[in-house]
């Protein structure tokens, strides 16, 4: 069954929130055999005691997010969602995200993708899927190799969750594949600077300044990606899924969440509703949820005061300037209660 999800019942049907837990974090360093060098590992989860309070996530543009330092995981086993950034992102900076689905009770352990990530984002790397994919399998095994994390997981609900990039990622890790062909249509329809539609294919435009050829993409880009242990998955404003192989979407039948950011200021690369790729109502089981007025960029951390002026004096992306009427903080939580209600967090 599909569910849409209007703005409206999102605010007035949000769940009720139980006493927040207590948000940890720690972080650690994951081997792999398709990387060579350590992945920078994050994780949050649930905890039992208070240690030092630190700030994840705080700079000049963004406001961060304090948690707890290592301390001891809360009695029990909890879900455990495995989150991947968005291109040119990293795990610091969606900590809002993490250690509020730590305060509800998920553990939920990340890593920064080499090629993708913040300060190394490359055009050529980001399209290679399968080893943003693997990142994250790799820290799975990692995190189940250590008796007291692995104790705390339950094994039944190990959820992926994406943003962006990192939707397409969370998405490849529960079966989705896509389709190399496709591609090249794809952004001849639209993704070039001068085309009619060029700032709908914003993908293809940051493709084409670092030389992919469309037309030979890397064989990861439709590997299988799937990880066998995983139960759920979720994705906010995903990219590529106008190049899903409909073969795949059809096999996909684990639950999943789909939530789209904005409704006339959606970003066309990411739209999954009936005026873009139409994935929502194509997958199976897949719960959709629009949430408005936002923008791609609103699930990006909250700004300092001054954020916008500084970016726009660097001319910089408008990562700080939501539509008009956007409360930023309250996408936030609508979007942790859409994650939440799907995940069955009390």
């Amino acid at each position: 069954m599909k569910h849409l999800l209007t703005p409206a019942l999102i605010v007035l049907g949000g769940l009720a929130q139980a006493q927040p837990m207590l948000p940890g974090f720690d972080r650690m360093d994951v081997s792999s055999t398709h990387r060579a060098r350590p992945l920078d590992a994050s994780f949050y989860y649930p905890a039992d005691n208070r240690t030092y309070m630190t700030v994840i996530g705080d700079n000049p543009i963004f406001d961060g997010v304090r948690v707890y330092m290592g301390p001891r995981f809360a009695k029990g086993a909890h879900p455990l969602v495995l989150f991947s950034h968005g291109s040119g992102g990293s795990t610091d900076g969606m900590a809002w995200l993490m250690a509020g689905l730590a305060e509800r009770g998920a553990i939920v352990l990340a890593v920064n993708h080499p090629g993708s990530t913040s300060g190394d984002s490359s055009p050529r790397r980001s399209v290679r899927l399968d080893e943003r994919a693997q990142d994250l399998s790799a820290a799975l095994d990692r995190f189940l190799a250590e008796p007291e994390f692995a104790g705390a997981v339950d094994p039944d609900r190990i959820y992926t969750l994406g943003f962006s990039l990192g939707g397409a990622t969370a998405l490849g890790l529960a079966g989705l594949r896509f389709d190399a062909g496709a591609y090249a249509p794809y952004c001849q329809d639209g993704g070039n600077d001068g085309a009619k539609d060029g700032a709908n294919r914003a993908d293809c435009v940051f493709f084409d300044k670092g030389g992919v050829d469309f037309g030979n993409l890397p064989a990861g880009f439709s590997a299988d990606m799937r990880d066998v242990r995983v139960t759920g998955a979720m994705a906010i404003d995903p990219a590529f899924t106008f190049v899903a192989t409909q073969d795949s979407v059809a096999a996909l039948d684990m639950p999943t969440l789909l939530i789209n950011l904005g409704k006339e200021h959606r970003l066309g690369a990411s739209d999954m509703g009936p005026q873009g790729s139409g994935f929502a109502a194509r997958l199976p089981q897949a719960q959709y949820a629009e949430i408005a007025p936002a923008i791609h960029f609103t699930a990006l951390p909250e700004c300092k005061p001054r954020a916008a002026e500084v970016l726009e004096e660097e001319q910089d992306d408008p990562i700080c300037t939501d539509p008009e009427g956007t409360d930023r903080k309250a996408v936030h939580e609508q979007m942790l209660d859409q994650i939440a209600g799907f995940m069955g967090l009390d």
